[in-house]
């Protein structure tokens, strides 16, 4: 009879420690879901890469960096609020959907308009800011004094690639001689700041981050006037993408996103732009 008692007990004792194990997440004894995040890492002030853990930034994996930014600021609220842990990986632009289409990476917060194009490859969370799409020019351009899209009519110019700058607002531009998309934002305003350009087309929290690296350059807002490019909602809405499907990471990124108002964005890209590094590339 002991023998059997023993037995019970033994199985009983190996079905609780099994049980244990499995409810790990519930009582913070096994490892804590890693939401993995895919952005530039040089998108200012979006996101950038710095070389400590300054002002906040999380490590970069497979790398010694660090990244930044609002996006980096957003991925953290989100993860603060579920209990997960936060880890950034660092992708070109044109990257960034398929990345997340294979399941490379759980999400991409890094400044994507909510296109329908896009919206067909991935599903969207947000928005988590809305952004105004302007110009910037140097100081002492002939375009300077531009009061809308038809005074920069015959201008040279380009944008970033894959993004509705380029592939729908420059062309609204009569005459304007577009130059091929640059990869990355900071090549957009290296041909604005050495002249390649007269102009490039933008969203305003890049041109606010990039007046500070470059003072000599100077933001063209048409915003509310007739001479304003037409563009969808889509195009200056800003959202997270997710892989199409998983309603369980949409559901709980926009728990934390939705919660949050369009000055609670505008406040935090603030806070971004004042800890942004002083040059762009």
């Amino acid at each position: 009879m002991k023998k059997v008692i023993s037995v019970i007990l033994a199985l009983a004792a190996v079905f609780t420690l099994t049980l244990l194990a499995s409810c790990g997440n519930q009582d913070g004894g096994a490892e804590k879901k890693t939401l993995s995040v895919a952005m530039e890492c040089a998108y200012a002030p979006y996101n950038w890469t710095q070389s400590d853990d300054s002002n906040g930034a999380v490590p970069i994996k497979g790398t010694a960096n660090f990244a930044n930014g609002y996006d980096v600021m957003m991925a953290k609220k989100i993860c603060e609020a579920n209990g997960w842990d936060l880890e950034i990986v660092a992708l070109d632009w044109d990257s960034l959907v398929p990345a997340v289409q294979t399941g490379q990476v759980d999400c991409v917060i890094a400044g994507q308009s909510m296109t329908e194009d896009r919206m067909e490859q991935v599903d969207f969370a947000g928005p988590y800011l809305y952004a105004t799409i302007v110009c910037l020019v140097k100081e002492d351009s002939a375009y300077a004094s531009a009061a809308s899209i038809s005074d920069l009519a015959e201008g040279t110019c380009t944008s970033q690639l894959g993004t509705i700058w380029y592939d729908t607002c420059l062309p609204q531009i009569e005459g304007a001689k577009i130059l091929p998309a640059k990869e990355s934002a900071p090549a957009m305003l290296m041909a604005l700041e050495t002249g390649e350009v007269d102009f490039v087309c933008t969203d305003m929290p890049t041109a606010q981050a990039a007046v500070i690296a470059y003072p000599d350059m100077k933001i063209l807002d048409f915003a509310g006037t007739d001479g304003d490019f037409a563009v969808d909602e889509g195009d200056i809405n800003i959202g997270i993408s997710v892989q199409k499907g998983n309603t369980e990471l949409l559901d709980a990124i926009n728990k934390v996103v939705k919660a949050m108002s369009a000055d609670d964005f505008n406040a935090l890209m603030e806070d971004a732009i004042k800890i942004q590094p002083v040059s762009n590339d």
